[in-house]
């Protein structure tokens, strides 16, 4: 009874997933959404099937069905899938579509139609146990298939890792949770397990769902900087996302420490006395007191999107932890492709070693260690100057 109940609720688990899916898919378009979204549909419909097998005994339809949906679309489905997320070749794509609609068309019929042998019990069939030579080769090259899509996306997002961090790692992400859902889905059609393929399939649509999700939410690419002076516009730049930054705690303690000495001073400033001074005033709004440092990157060659990786990250903690940095830029320089220029003003001296006391300042200087040759720091004071009232907002939004 146990069993049934638990094939219930795979089944409603994985219509519910496909439905998700399909309202996803519907807000986002694009092929690997899709495909993705076909592949869920197979393996609910073999969960659905394998709801009546295990309550009433499999039988040579239902046994079909479960190995057309969990053996061949399913795991197909997303190695296809895996192509159209990872790689952008359009030969590529198109040479995949072509093997891919070859392994769905000469397989489904092989195995709608092949001759099948043994008994048939409440459990999941593996299909070694009922197909012969022919439909199992047809299968293991499925399988093949599958297994070199996801290794041959796995090393070019690899590839990818020294140029595009971030992107590179959430892409591993999600690949990895849709080629585990592909060996899930692989290993249950091939092997029986009782119960614990149930709980495989479970853990097969949790991972398929996650990546999904993930895979809508790429991490934040530049809007207008030039790579190298060269490079466009991501295409996802409108998307939030990107790597989880380090605990909230444990950053608003190390915050609380660095914010904790201008209170400090801010207090002691207070209890001071005033006194009485002959001279003039200082001058109004205290531009006097405003500093303004320029920092000169000298790069290692090809490590420009590296760096500008990491400035991007700082620039976005500069903008949302620093009230006193009252601008702070990260610029690229058109004839000189392996420098990169920032240009911050701060409100006071005060602001200017807070800054470089904040926990993601020491974290970009560790990270961009190994892409910086030379830097070369000057320091200003604010003299005069005139901009427009909107000009930090533009550069730095709070």
């Amino acid at each position: 009874m146990g069993e049934v109940v638990l094939a219930f609720v795979c089944a409603l688990v994985g219509w519910s997933a496909t439905a998700a899916l399909v309202a996803r898919c519907y807000q986002s378009p694009c092929v690997h959404m899709v495909v993705w979204t076909v592949s869920a549909a197979s393996a609910a419909l073999a969960l659905s099937v394998a709801f009546f097998g295990v309550m009433l005994d499999f039988s040579p339809l239902t046994f079909r069905v479960f190995q057309i949906g969990v053996g061949l679309l399913g795991p197909l489905m997303l190695g296809w899938g895996a192509v159209e997320y990872a790689l952008a070749s359009p030969r590529i794509r198109f040479g995949t579509r072509l093997v891919v609609t070859t392994l769905t068309v000469v397989p489904l019929v092989i195995l709608a139609t092949d001759r099948l042998r043994g008994q048939y019990g409440d459990s999941y069939p593996a299909m070694s146990q009922h197909y012969d030579l022919i439909p199992a080769t047809a299968l293991g090259l499925v399988h093949t298939f599958v297994v070199a899509a996801f290794l041959g996306c796995g090393a070019t997002v690899a590839l990818r890792a020294r140029e595009r961090p971030r992107f590179a790692r959430h892409q591993g992400t999600v690949l990895g949770l849709a080629g585990t859902a592909a060996v899930v889905e692989v290993l249950v059609s091939r092997v029986q397990l009782g119960i614990l393929d149930q709980l495989l399939l479970l853990a097969a649509a949790a991972c398929l769902w996650t990546a999904v999700t993930l895979a809508l939410r790429p991490p934040r690419e530049r809007r207008t900087r030039r790579r190298g002076g060269r490079r466009a516009p991501a295409d996802d730049a409108e998307t939030a996302g990107g790597d989880p930054d380090e605990t909230a705690e444990a950053y608003d303690e190390q915050e609380g420490a660095v914010w904790g000495k201008r209170r400090r001073r801010s207090a002691e400033e207070d209890r001071e006395p005033q006194e009485d001074h002959d001279g003039p005033p200082p001058p109004a709004g205290g531009n006097a007191r405003m500093r303004g440092i320029i920092t000169i990157y000298t790069l290692a060659e090809g490590r420009g999107d590296t760096f500008d990786d990491y400035a991007d990250e700082l620039v976005e903690e500069v903008a949302r932890r620093e009230a006193d940095t009252l601008l702070f830029t990260c610029h690229t320089v058109g004839n000189a492709p392996s420098q990169r220029i920032t240009y911050a003003i701060y409100r006071d001296e005060l602001a200017v070693e807070e800054h470089e006391q904040q926990p993601h300042v020491v974290e970009f200087a560790r990270q961009t260690s190994g892409c910086v040759v030379a830097t070369n720091v000057i320091e200003l004071s604010l003299a005069g100057g005139s901009a427009t009232e909107n000009l930090p907002g533009l550069l730095m939004p709070r």
